[in-house]
């Protein structure tokens, strides 16, 4: 895969409490600079990303519900709407992991629902948490994200357990088919990974890592 164009599958993100702004200034100009996809962020910083990010082919995406996707669904919803007006180009919420196991399935299909219809054509990245779920439940999930025709599928907010495996994107990008595309975040910090999760399915990789992945330099830290 040594042709492969890796910038272009990178959301370069930087999602920790204590992100700076100079911090987050830099991770969009190591994005212009790299020409990668996207820059991903907490929605509060939006409007600097956005500012930053103008005039140039990065698109902007916020995080939404992040990192426990346990708030109200309306407050969910009222943040993808805020992220969109501040200027994000992309949402990526994180699903109620807490009412998928408990079987609260349509809540959790109103909760990915009530988000996708304020994005209306702004694509919506879908974060299943991946590390807590068990085979049957990704596949549910997936299969209500395929019926809410979401344009993603995401493994991990980097935040919990664990963070994308290889098994799990194969399973995600297994059951969504065409019509949904798999992202994998968390833990994705070098080329040589980078390459498995591309192999098994992933069409987006979520990284702070990213500019170690497009160099093919040592394994970065962070997300």
């Amino acid at each position: 895969m040594q042709n492969l164009d890796y910038a272009r599958y990178i959301d370069h993100t930087l999602l920790a409490a204590n992100a700076t702004v100079q911090q987050i200034a830099t991770l969009c100009d190591e994005a212009i600079a790299h020409h990668f996809y996207a820059v991903c962020v907490n929605s509060g910083y939006v409007p600097l990303v956005a500012e930053k990010l103008a005039g140039s082919e990065v698109k902007v995406c916020s995080v939404i519900g992040f990192p426990l996707g346990a708030g109200l669904t309306s407050a969910k919803a009222f943040e993808a709407k805020a992220a969109i007006a501040a200027g994000a180009q992309e949402i990526d919420m994180v699903i109620n992991v807490g009412w998928l196991q408990s079987g609260e399935v349509k809540a959790v299909s109103a909760d990915i629902q009530a988000v996708r219809e304020v994005c209306g054509p702004i694509p919506l990245k879908v974060i299943l948490e991946t590390c807590l779920l068990s085979d049957a439940q990704i596949i549910q999930i997936c299969e209500i994200c395929r019926e809410l025709k979401v344009a993603f599928v995401k493994t991990s907010t980097g935040f919990s357990t664990g963070g994308a495996r290889e098994e799990h994107v194969r399973l995600m990008h297994d059951t969504v088919g065409p019509e949904v595309a798999v992202k994998a975040s968390g833990a994705v910090r070098d080329r040589q990974t980078a390459d498995i999760m591309i192999q098994a399915g992933a069409s987006r990789i979520g990284t702070s890592s990213g500019v170690a992945i497009v160099n093919g330099s040592a394994a970065g830290e962070g997300y």
